[in-house]
């Protein structure tokens, strides 16, 4: 790859956000190579990243908008003005009907900030309708929930990723990061070369545990329990940091108290984790100066995720740990811009920089940015799961719009979700691929991929990265800024909706100016200039040097208003569905090394292995069942059920069962209880039966 012609970008997949450099290859294909310079995976890459030119050239790539012929029902080639004409029509006749409300949008958390921020904008000024949401409300929205509550501010990691390196000790709980952001697990390895020691909490003994010095395996959905009980040993030992607790914290008298009861039996009883691990355990949290927490999916996606959260934050202060270098807590975002997602509008309840759309002075603030009235912006609308579960014959919205998801397989209850979209009057996906969602709709309109347009992304570290148009889209395809400017002027908005990336993260800093998340004092021309600029970075005055950006948070103070971090008294209640005679095994969900998120981009990658679903379970349980490697089992929850080969393998509990999402079945049969804060849905437990 010669240097002079590769755009310096980013890969489409994870939070990490991986620096790459794409160059056109032949007439229409493109080629990835290292960008070596950029900190965050320095070259490296896992085989996604490498890969993802592939989807380039794919002939399921769609070109042209479709519309459902009301006739023979399938989906025929139109023109874009025709496409885009029917659905302002739609959405004009269904709103005069039933009220603004009665469309919805859905975003997702791999849009970039600019397509972040312009959907939500859409939604309150286009369509003046309150019912907006996106799929990382599935993702890390418990520990930003947590966050908020403890820090006052969610960042997901208020460090950058490489302070892993120098700590002491780091616990990771509930997070595969060997095989769900591979270019992160080097961390880990520099870590015990150091003389670090890593900590693996999860119910898979998985290829993250593999390089742990310690593994401990709890029963799936009791990962706040086993922090309580860590909270209860370490103060039960004198190792509580007292005078970091006095100065910078507040609450802790009654934390200390409503663990008393959590003593060493009660966890062992609770999570499966036997007394003498949870020794071990805090025997490593207690003998290092610097400690790390780090949270994931596992212990998250769950109805008690936030409460799970902040029993681990509340361990991390109690030990001294958040504001000091190398140490702290964290959450390891999973989506590309799960981070920079949720801070632009996309959310029911937030407007651009975190601002809370209940807020007033929130309002004000963005409507002047908007060149609106306040009292025009819609109130907060539903969550994601409730959003979906109303739509159509569910007494909500009649028409959604989505960009950048595929529910049907990415949503809890996925069956009866889809026959929510099935209801719809009317039913619109942006997408790159016939994915099962826009296999659904009655319009699709073919949008670029991320080789093929500009725009901002915010990484796992909260750093504003930049990625860089390498190559034209073919021909009929158009960005997601364009249908939504093109939707925006056919509903006569009353302002204008620009298509220009640059310009368009200008007006966001404008937005965020002063909230939580600023990013008023960013521009294009630093991102590139500085590979990446930490949030918050406000703007400075005219003749000032430009604020630093801030890759380390909480050294002088947190983002409460008395610049103490709280902690919050938890109580343990368990999974919300519990294995009875009916359903005796634990079904918990996740992911595998060659498949992103819902799959429709990987798994149309031929260099990518799609094996297929699968059942992962323990001898023990496939003996007493009489299931076989390789042969089918059925799973069934109380919700649904699949079919899929057994994996037989010793590294998981004998009372629980693995399934990936990333194919039509896992989310069939997850449970749609919702954690009462952040309104995440219980992925990553429920019961299940298990037949051969």
């Amino acid at each position: 790859m010669s240097d002079t012609s590769a755009v310096r970008t980013h890969c489409p997949y994870c939070s990490l956000q991986c620096g790459m450099k794409v160059a056109r290859k032949g007439r229409a294909g493109i080629e990835i190579g290292a960008w070596e310079e950029f900190p965050v995976n320095e070259g490296a890459m896992c085989r996604k990243g490498w890969t993802s030119g592939e989807l380039r050239g794919s002939r399921e790539r769609i070109t042209s908008p479709m519309v459902r012929d009301r006739d023979t029902g399938e989906l025929r080639a139109v023109g874009w003005d025709e496409a885009l004409d029917l659905v302002a029509d739609r959405i004009r006749e269904l709103q005069l009907e039933r009220g603004n409300d009665a469309v919805a949008v859905f975003g997702g958390g791999g849009l970039t900030n600019e397509k972040a921020y312009q959907l939500g904008k859409f939604a309150r000024v286009a369509l003046g309708t309150s019912q907006i949401d996106y799929n990382g409300r599935w993702c890390m929205s418990s520990a930003a929930s947590a966050g908020n509550q403890a820090f006052g501010i969610d960042r997901g990691l208020p460090f950058p990723l490489a302070d892993i390196e120098q700590t002491d000790v780091v616990v990771l709980v509930g997070s595969n990061l060997a095989e769900t952001m591979p270019p992160a697990a080097r961390h880990l390895d520099r870590l015990r070369e150091r003389g670090g020691k890593v900590v693996v909490i999860d119910p898979r003994r998985t290829a993250t545990a593999e390089r742990a010095d310690l593994f401990l395996q709890p029963v799936p959905g009791t990962d706040l329990a086993l922090g309580l009980g860590v909270l209860h040993l370490i103060d039960a030992r004198g190792a509580v940091d007292e005078d970091y607790v006095a100065t910078r914290t507040s609450g802790f008298a009654d934390v200390r108290r409503s663990v008393a009861a959590w003593w060493p039996e009660r966890v062992e009883r609770t999570t499966g984790v036997a007394t003498d691990e949870l020794g071990a355990l805090v025997d490593l949290l207690t003998g290092g100066r610097k400690v790390m927490v780090l949270t994931a999916r596992g212990a998250e996606q769950h109805a008690q995720g936030t409460a799970t959260v902040v029993a681990w934050i509340n361990v991390a202060l109690a030990l001294g740990m958040p504001g000091r270098p190398f140490a702290g807590y964290g959450c390891l975002t999973g989506q590309g811009n799960g981070q920079g997602g949720r801070e632009h509008g996309q959310k029911a309840d937030q407007l651009p920089g975190y601002r809370m759309i209940d807020d007033p002075a929130a309002r004000a603030h963005v409507a002047g940015v908007w060149g609106v009235d306040p009292d025009s912006l819609p109130g907060k609308g539903k969550s994601a799961y409730e959003l979906l579960d109303s739509l159509g014959d569910g007494g909500g919205p009649s028409a959604l719009l989505v960009f950048g998801s595929n529910i049907v397989v990415s949503a809890p209850r996925a069956t009866h979700i889809t026959e929510r979209l099935e209801s719809l009057d009317l039913l619109v996906v942006c997408d790159m691929v016939m994915s099962e969602t826009a296999a659904l709709a009655d319009v699709v309109l073919p949008i670029t991929q991320w080789a093929e347009e500009s725009g901002t992304m915010t990484n796992l570290e909260g750093r504003v990265i930049l990625r860089r148009r390498a190559i034209s889209p073919p021909a009929g395809v158009r960005s997601d800024l364009d249908v939504i400017a093109g939707l925006a002027s056919r509903l006569d908005s009353p302002v204008e909706f620009s298509v220009e990336p640059e310009e368009i993260f200008a007006e966001l800093g404008r937005a965020t100016a002063g909230g939580k998340a600023d990013y008023s004092g960013i521009t294009y021309a630093r991102i590139a200039e500085e590979r990446g600029v930490f949030w918050p970075c406000p703007a400075t005055a005219a003749g000032e040097e430009p604020h630093p950006g801030t890759p380390r948070m909480f050294a002088d103070a947190f983002a409460t208003p008395d610049g103490r971090a709280r902690f919050l008294v938890q109580e343990f209640a368990g999974a919300a569905e519990q294995p009875d005679d009916d359903y005796p095994v634990h079904l918990t969900t996740g992911r595998v090394l060659a498949q992103y998120q819902s799959g429709a981009q990987t798994r149309r990658i031929r260099s990518l292995t799609d094996e297929g679903t699968f059942v992962e379970m323990h001898p023990m349980l496939a003996d007493r069942i009489g299931a076989h490697d390789g042969e089918p089992v059925l799973v069934r929850t109380r919700r649904g059920e699949m079919k899929a080969p057994a994996r037989i393998v010793s590294t998981i509990r004998p009372d629980t069962v693995f399934v990936p999402f990333h194919w039509v079945g896992a989310n069939r049969l997850t449970n749609d209880a919702l954690d009462p804060s952040s309104r995440m849905p219980e992925f990553k437990v429920c019961a299940a039966e298990v037949l051969v």
